[in-house]
Formats: C-alpha cells, sequence, structure tokens
C-alpha cells in the first residue's frame, strides 16, 4: 500500500500535518499552577452543571454496566443515558447493537469535574459543559476536536467486533487501515513520499489500537472526516452518532451522542465535543450556555451555536454502516445515508 503526500521533508510533513488536523481558532494556555488539578473538587465550575428536567433515564442501568476497554477514574455508574430528557420526550428508539446504543452507554465523570487539558492542566473555559465524558485524552495534544469524533466511532466499531472496519484518510485522501496496523504495516516517510511497509509485528492489542489512533490523530483532521461523511439532507431526522462538522485550517467537528423526540415526532439532542489543545470530550451546554438543559433543538435549516463554534444546521453530517451490528439500525441510515 502506497501513499503519496505532496510535502519536501518528513519534518515539514509532521509540522504542516499537525497544522492541517488541528481544530479551533485560538489554541487555549494553561491555567495558571494553582489551578493545576486531575479531579473534580467541591469549587468545581461555577454552577456545576446536573441533570434537570424529567427523570427518564431509560437504559441508563444497562449501560452502566457496560465495560470499555480505557482507564477509568469514575465509579462507572453515572452514565450518559442518565441524562434526564425535556419533558414531554422520550430518548428515540435504537438497535441495541447501534453506535447511538454504545455512545449512551458513555461514562461520565463527577457533576463537579472540570475540562482537562491533556498536560494535566484545567481548561481556562470552564462554562461550555455539561458533563465530562469519563475517557482519557492521551499524553499528547493531538486528541482534539474531530479526533475525538474518530475516537469514539473507532472505539465502537472495536467493541462491536467490526475492528476490520476502522479506517480513516489522512488530510492527503490515503486511508490509514487498523487492520494493515495491526498487521505489523507502518509508514515510513521518505521527503515527498509516504510507503506503507510491514516493519513491526503483528499486534492487536488494545495499546497497539491506541497507537494507530495516534497515528491517524497526526494526519487526519475535520477536513478529511468531513469528506468521508454524507451530508444529511434533512438535519431535523437528527440520528445519535451524527457529527455537525466544518472541515478547514482551522475547522471543527461536535458528536451528537443522544437523541430524543416527543410525541409530535420533534427531536432534541445531545453535543459533545474535544477542543484546542486536546483535552477532556466533554457534554456541551444547551443553546445560549443553559446549564441545566444540554439539548439542543433539532431544525431542518438554521444556525446551531454551540458555546464555542457556530454550526449551521446544514453542516450535519453521518457515518455510512460498515458494521453488521449497525444493519437495519434506526438511526444509521443504512439504506439512505442522506434522508
Amino acid at each position: 500500500m502506497e501513499a503519496h503526500l505532496e510535502l519536501t521533508a518528513p519534518a515539514v510533513l509532521v509540522t504542516i500535518l499537525l497544522v492541517l488536523s488541528g481544530c479551533g481558532s485560538q489554541p487555549e494556555t494553561p491555567a495558571l499552577a494553582a489551578e493545576r488539578s486531575v479531579s473534580g473538587d467541591p469549587a468545581g465550575t461555577p454552577g456545576a452543571p446536573g441533570t434537570s428536567g424529567a427523570a427518564e433515564n431509560s437504559g441508563a442501568a444497562e449501560a452502566a454496566g457496560v465495560e470499555h476497554p480505557w482507564p477509568q477514574t469514575s465509579d462507572g455508574e453515572r452514565v450518559l443515558a442518565s441524562i434526564a430528557v425535556p419533558d414531554g420526550f422520550r430518548r428515540a428508539q435504537v438497535n441495541p447493537d447501534s453506535f447511538g446504543a454504545w455512545l449512551r452507554t458513555l461514562p461520565l465523570h463527577d457533576r463537579r469535574r472540570r475540562v482537562m487539558l491533556h498536560s494535566g492542566w484545567r481548561k481556562l473555559n470552564q462554562s461550555a459543559h455539561f458533563a465530562v465524558v469519563d475517557i482519557d485524552v492521551g499524553e499528547h495534544d493531538l486528541q482534539q476536536c474531530a479526533d475525538a469524533v474518530m475516537r469514539l466511532r473507532a472505539e465502537y466499531l472495536r467493541s462491536a467486533d467490526c475492528s476490520d472496519s476502522v479506517t480513516f484518510n489522512f488530510t492527503s485522501g490515503d486511508p490509514a487501515r487498523w487492520s494493515d496496523w495491526a498487521a505489523g504495516i507502518r509508514p515510513q516517510v521518505d521527503g515527498n513520499r509516504v510507503d506503507w511497509a510491514r516493519t513491526a509485528e503483528p499486534d492487536e492489542s488494545y495499546d497497539s489500537f491506541r497507537r494507530y489512533l495516534e497515528l491517524v490523530f497526526t494526519y487526519a483532521g475535520s477536513v478529511s472526516l468531513s469528506r468521508e461523511l454524507s451530508q444529511v439532507t434533512d438535519p431535523a431526522d437528527v440520528r445519535a452518532g451524527d457529527v455537525f462538522i466544518q472541515g478547514g485550517f482551522p475547522g471543527h467537528a461536535v458528536i451528537v451522542v443522544d437523541v430524543a423526540e416527543n410525541d409530535a415526532g420533534e427531536r432534541a439532542f445531545l453535543l459533545a465535543q474535544s477542543y484546542m489543545p486536546a483535552q477532556d470530550i466533554h457534554v456541551l451546554r444547551g443553546p445560549e450556555g443553559r446549564r441545566d438543559d444540554p439539548w439542543y433543538p433539532a431544525r431542518s435549516a438554521g444556525t446551531l451555536e454551540t458555546p464555542e463554534w457556530t454550526f449551521d444546521y446544514g453542516d450535519l453530517r453521518r457515518f455510512a454502516a460498515v458494521c453488521q451490528a449497525e444493519a437495519g439500525s434506526p438511526e444509521s441510515g443504512s439504506s439512505n445515508p442522506a434522508r
């Protein structure tokens, strides 16, 4: 397998692609040393977010029992499915083996948890999140916006025994397949050329999987991911696992992690993101920064204002159903991904 990136040197390759794969418009500087922390504390975020509204926790007990391969620091009892839906709404029905169902199993930190950067410092802006997902960021400044989306998608496919379907494109358009990496195939950079060769021992372990994802995070980003996803014709038909994305330099991406609906067929959804620099994946507060209501209204058109980025509803994209576990899923869109 061979990839071609029109660059001039290995150092330039890494530098340019790290820039091209980044997100956000202004990198955030670390907080002061006195602000250094690795967990929530009684001070917490002002007005620390919690759940509100109807106590509609459908599936929360089942989701809490799901095991994930990454290290966790929470007790695993609080999960995304425990976030209450708005009054008059219920969680949208999903295939129990689907990406949407898996997203509901994501463990959440204690409500006092602040969003932490990859360095272990607190993020300066603590007003954007409703809850913090208990999933590691990694030690490097890599798992940013689109990277967090790819991390969640890849983790789901692995959990659904669809590891062979884990493939993401570099910004150049060349595919990076987990199955190749697991077989010991690695990229070899020589000037403006990237060749792939079997230079390592086969390794299908989770540690190897994480190293593969770090490679993807280095060479892929919002531009490459936006090209891989299908546009959703009617954003009012938003589904869990969909992505609002603007590919650019910089660009940004947020993922729909849950959907609720009412008797009139109207939908509301939760959004999660990472940002720049790499930081905890967190569920966003709702429109206008509402700290007690993280749900966004589904609409066919218009502007979607999130705490740190402005999208259009037309920016909604969808992953293709590539795993047998997704077949026939109400939110997979397997028969019509652009519906």
